[in-house]
């Protein structure tokens, strides 16, 4: 069995009434892995409410019973937020690949590109002292509606994604590997988000998707995104 932990900001954590990209993977991952293949782990598993400011909320959309709403993701929290966590995360939920999606909140509220980098390192380097032989899996900074409206932080977060290419390379190792994945190409913020920054249902299965051609193109895991019905 394959132990998953999903690792990210708002986009990842989402908010009542979502069902999730993590969802979608899981779908994916239960589909292709079988059922016993594959296990959802984190020290986390609510959804944002909005209404009260605070991560309480139970209500995923449609979600079966069975779905593991295990995560270390956080509204409003970053790189530098998660990686003092994510080794004591490793230690109480053990996983072996972890899904990545962070970098946005960083940018805009907290350190620069090189800054946030210098927090990519260290949130490896914590990871790896929890666990040497962990996987991960980065999803560069998606299109977000900041980015197309301000100039300055545009060029931030281009720059920021040159240096996680840079980081993932510097850092992989065979014991302990990094995967970049591909953003999808076609993701639209007009039409794949409902605010220009958080996925939808279709911006769900393309996260998902992006995430599960990773892992099928270098690793051999869990099959191509076909079976999301969102291959790019």
């Amino acid at each position: 069995m394959l132990r998953f932990m999903f690792v990210g900001d708002s986009m990842t954590i989402g908010s009542a009434g979502e069902r999730t990209w993590r969802y979608r993977m899981w779908q994916h991952l239960r589909d292709t892995l079988g059922p016993e293949g594959v296990a959802v782990v984190g020290p986390r598993t609510a959804l944002y409410d909005k209404a009260a400011g605070e991560p309480r909320s139970h209500d995923y959309a449609d979600a079966p019973p069975d779905f593991p709403r295990n995560h270390l993701a956080g509204w409003g929290e970053g790189w530098q937020h998660l990686a003092p966590r994510i080794a004591d995360a490793l230690t109480r939920d053990p996983a072996d690949i972890l899904l990545i999606s962070l970098g946005l909140i960083d940018l805009g509220f907290y350190t620069n590109a090189e800054q946030t980098a210098r927090n990519v390192r260290a949130f490896v380097e914590a990871a790896r002292s929890a666990n040497p032989h962990i996987r991960m899996v980065l999803l560069p900074v998606i299109p977000n509606i900041r980015a197309e409206s301000d100039a300055p932080f545009a060029t931030e977060v281009a720059r920021f994604n040159e240096l996680l290419a840079k980081t993932a390379a510097d850092l992989d190792t065979p014991r302990s590997p990094l995967l970049l994945v591909s953003p999808p190409p076609s993701y639209d913020i007009h039409v794949d988000t409902y605010d220009g920054t958080h996925p939808n249902a279709s911006g769900e299965l393309k996260l998902a998707s992006a995430f599960a051609e990773a892992l099928s193109q270098a690793w051999d895991i869990g099959g191509p995104c076909a079976t999301l019905r969102a291959c790019l």
